[in-house]
């Protein structure tokens, strides 16, 4: 394509493998960046070069901006990919890589401020006439003032860090008497998580839908979503399993219209270019809620490159090199049913406890319609410094019964050996009566595991004993051992500053 002359990706993991092979298929050399962690990591392996940025520490290494620009200038980098997580949604980072004159691939700095805040885009969100759930425009710090709010609103309500995502600074209050502490906690974790004390509060829907639509702007004001992706099934306020369709919009495709033309006009509101995510609560009465916007490449794009037939990453440089956005809203069509399982070194049965560790040996699924993002290889250690996802595994068929069948397969075929996964755990929700008929919420995983438990008590004879287990073991049979990462390795440069 020649849209670039190099391309740092700013990540680790299965994200920088993605973009480093759809760097590969637009013949753009690739640098990857590394910390003492990560000196032996399939993204380094598959790089044409690799730069050391520093310590273990996230914070010393992945997200230091300094580290990270200066590496680029080192290696001739005119572009900068940051995946998702560490830098990708620093309007800083987006600013300071303008200012050195590098592309950063991905929205503008005012953008990514403008939406960072929570209730920044809430009031971007009711500016644009987009529902959003009854709350806080402004942060809240007062107790009294909070008070004044929660009983305007009513409880139960939900307190969120402003700057915030994935869990942290999330306080859910079902009293008043509670408030203040609750308030305290969440001001508190946000702090540590985002340097900022910044809450809102907002009203507690109960049982919601998590459904996100996919949006994609070039620097030219064409702005089209690509549908959306229920994501309601989630640990520590965390995606687990992700589809595309909704279960809901397979009965309600007018309501796939109405959030995508409402995701538009967030988007533009902001000026937005390139990919994001607007993310939105449904009710049971199938009314949506702006709840946010996700500047960035999503963790669970793959599902909805399997509908669209159309690879986001690819569309992402395009962008950012000034390219026009060719397809127009009508052209846009969703076939067939994909669902996604992110691959965890942790312990289901630990509370989820993450599980780092050395991976002895793989055995991966194969066939029509399966694909596995992977950032991993046999004889990997697995640190516990960073987000434990090991892979992500996608399926498509022709029906969402159908991309079931062939998930449980897949799971049934992936091993990881040597550390604790949640693939068990998986088969285990798929096989679920609630899941099959499309039953989601947020708050699913509680209540299966509440199912599970009830069928343990009512059910304590040996059989029924041995079955659980089984179910919960991971499979013992021979595996098969990939090729070693060096197999992959291009010729290229790799520093050690």
């Amino acid at each position: 394509m020649g849209l670039f002359k190099k391309v740092l990706v700013a990540n680790r993991g299965e994200i920088a493998v993605r973009v480093i092979r759809a760097l590969r298929e637009a013949s753009i050399p690739s640098v990857a960046v590394y910390s003492d962690a990560d000196r032996a990591a399939l993204h380094v392996q598959m790089a044409d070069e690799a730069a050391h940025v520093g310590p273990a520490p996230s914070s010393e290494s992945y997200l230091r901006i300094d580290k990270i620009l200066a590496a680029a200038k080192r290696h001739a980098a005119d572009a900068i990919h940051p995946g998702y997580g560490f830098l990708s949604e620093n309007a800083d980072f987006a600013q300071a890589c303008e200012d050195a004159g590098i592309v950063f691939i991905g929205p503008s700095a005012t953008s990514i401020a403008q939406l960072g805040s929570k209730t920044g885009a809430r009031k971007i969100a009711r500016d644009a006439g987009v529902p959003t759930v009854p709350g806080t425009s402004e942060g809240v710090s007062d107790p009294s003032v909070a008070r004044k709010i929660a009983g305007e609103i009513g409880y139960p309500v939900i307190i969120k860090a402003a700057a915030g995502g994935g869990g942290k600074g999330m306080r859910l209050v079902e009293e008043e008497a509670s408030l203040e502490a609750g308030l305290r906690d969440a001001a508190s974790e946000a702090q540590r998580a985002f340097n900022s004390t910044e809450v809102y509060l907002e009203k507690f829907v109960a049982s919601p839908r998590h459904i996100e639509i996919q949006v994609l702007g070039d620097r030219h004001g064409h702005m089209i979503h690509l549908g959306e992706r229920e994501c309601s099934i989630q640990r520590r306020h965390q995606k687990v399993i992700e589809e595309c369709p909704s279960p809901v919009m397979a009965i309600d495709p007018e309501l796939r219209q109405r959030m995508g033309e409402a995701a538009v006009r967030v988007a533009q509101a902001a000026g937005y270019y390139n990919a994001g995510t607007v993310e939105f609560l449904v009710d049971a009465e199938r009314n949506f809620y702006f709840l946010e916007m996700n500047t960035r490449l999503q963790v669970e794009h793959p599902v909805t490159e399997l509908v669209t037939a159309m690879d986001l990453v690819q569309w992402q440089l395009r962008i950012a090199a000034g390219e026009r956005l060719t397809v127009a809203q009508q052209q846009v069509q969703w076939r067939g049913a994909a669902l996604e399982c992110r691959i965890y070194a942790e312990d289901p049965d630990n509370q989820f406890f993450p599980s780092p560790g050395r991976i002895t040996s793989l055995r991966l699924p194969s066939g029509p319609g399966i694909r596995l993002d992977s950032g991993v290889y046999p004889g990997w250690t697995v640190p516990i410094d960073y987000d434990p996802l090991l892979a992500k595994l996608a399926v498509w068929a022709n029906t969402r019964a159908e991309a079931i069948a062939r998930m449980l397969r897949a799971l049934d075929e992936l091993s990881v050996f040597g550390i604790k996964t949640n693939i068990a755990f998986f088969r285990r929700i798929l096989r679920d009566a609630e899941f099959q008929a499309g039953n989601l919420h947020t708050g699913f995983i509680p209540e299966f595991l509440g199912r599970e438990s009830e069928v343990v008590q009512a059910e304590t004879g040996p059989a029924q004993v041995a079955m659980l287990v089984a179910l919960q073991t991971q499979t013992t049979s021979t595996p098969t051992l990939l090729k070693p990462p060096s197999m992959w390795r291009r010729q290229g440069r790799h520093d050690v500053y």
